[in-house]
């Protein structure tokens, strides 16, 4: 039963998916991808239209039966995602020009103002909060809202080519759920988790591109497997490698590295359409 949110959330995202993209190439919601193709454009609002469309029976069968198929922290973990992908939609459809955290700083500096900014301190906003009064000692707890907040935005990094960020999802998802061994957090993110990986599937095979919205939602879900899933130790490893990606990415070309790295490249390209 725990895994029944990630199953519906799935096949809502499977049913609205198709209609969804459609929609958005009808309305003129594209954008170039990195090979030229026009893709519907930001995909990731159906993740998270797919898991609202589940909230419905779940939560009214929490409040009307004694069936009650959420995790403890599906609030938390609600809360957080909803908000990361709303300041994703913002990026999406209002970005101008600066990218990366030194040009959205240089632009907040002269006055402007910077949608990626926003996403920055909406994203500290929502780690601090959804993080408080979760028992966690002082250090645990700024631990937490720091790798919350660099793996968010490292999947902003990541989403460059078709299915990237949500192969990474699933590497990590899977890493973390072995080694932890502990299912709680997989259920915990069930609800925004199947949506994910279908439209996921969808990325990799340049149906969509999933925009800041997904990657940012994608990013989320991958934070918080590593918050929920993690000890102090673990979680202080994963933080200093998503730093140094993240300080490598700021400066240099994740996609170079992965390109010039055998074995890395054939993992990236594996399910996505040959040129």
């Amino acid at each position: 039963m725990h895994a029944l949110p990630l199953v519906l959330s799935a096949l809502a995202a499977l049913l609205l998916a198709p209609s969804a993209l459609r929609f958005l190439a009808e309305e003129g919601r594209v954008r170039e991808n990195f090979r030229g193709r026009s893709l519907p454009f930001p995909g990731g609002f159906a993740i998270v239209a797919a898991a609202l469309v589940v909230l419905v029976p779940l939560a009214a069968l929490r409040e009307l039966s004694e069936v009650d198929l959420f995790e403890p922290q599906t609030g938390r973990v609600a809360l957080y995602l909803l908000g990361v992908a709303f300041l994703g939609l913002v990026d999406d459809l209002l970005a101008g020009d600066p990218r990366g955290w030194r040009g959205h700083g240089a632009a907040v500096l002269a006055g402007s103002f910077s949608t990626g900014a926003l996403k920055a301190l909406g994203t500290l906003g929502l780690a601090l909060f959804v993080l408080s009064g979760s028992g966690l000692t002082d250090g645990e707890y700024l631990l937490g809202v720091a790798l919350l907040i660099l793996t968010t935005n490292l999947f902003n990094l990541l989403d460059l080519r078709p299915g990237r960020a949500a192969k990474a999802l699933v590497i990590l998802g899977a890493g973390v759920t072995i080694g932890a061994r502990d299912l709680q957090p997989l259920w915990a993110l069930g609800l925004f988790l199947g949506a994910a990986l279908v439209l996921g599937l969808h990325d990799l095979r340049e149906r969509v591109m999933l925009g800041d919205t997904g990657s940012n939602l994608l990013g989320g879900l991958a934070g918080l497997f590593l918050v929920l899933g993690f000890g102090t130790v673990a979680q202080v490893v994963a933080l200093v490698v998503v730093l140094a990606l993240t300080v490598y990415g700021e400066f240099r070309s994740i996609s170079a590295w992965i390109e010039r790295t055998p074995g890395i490249r054939q993992l990236d390209s594996i399910g996505r359409p040959s040129a």
